[in-house]
């Protein structure tokens, strides 16, 4: 994280904001005082796509028969 005053980031905004995309976080100062942060935006994740566990999962044929440990209350 780096500390710039907000005059100088005034004048190099372009320079901050190049550096906050490379991963860096900035912060401007007033008198020494924190008052806001740079960050760069990360990039939005891969969209999940179906299908992609197909095979890996298997279920029995008995999948949905009532166990025999739940007949009284059925």
């Amino acid at each position: 994280m780096k500390n710039v005053d907000i005059n100088i980031a005034k004048k190099r905004l372009p320079e901050l904001i190049a550096k906050t995309i490379s991963g860096d976080e900035i912060i401007i100062t007033k008198g020494g005082q924190p008052i806001a942060k740079i960050v760069g935006i990360s990039k939005r994740k891969k969209q999940r796509q179906f299908g992609t566990a197909k095979g890996l999962i298997k279920i029995s044929d008995d999948f949905d028969k009532p166990l025999e440990d739940f007949q009284g209350y059925m």
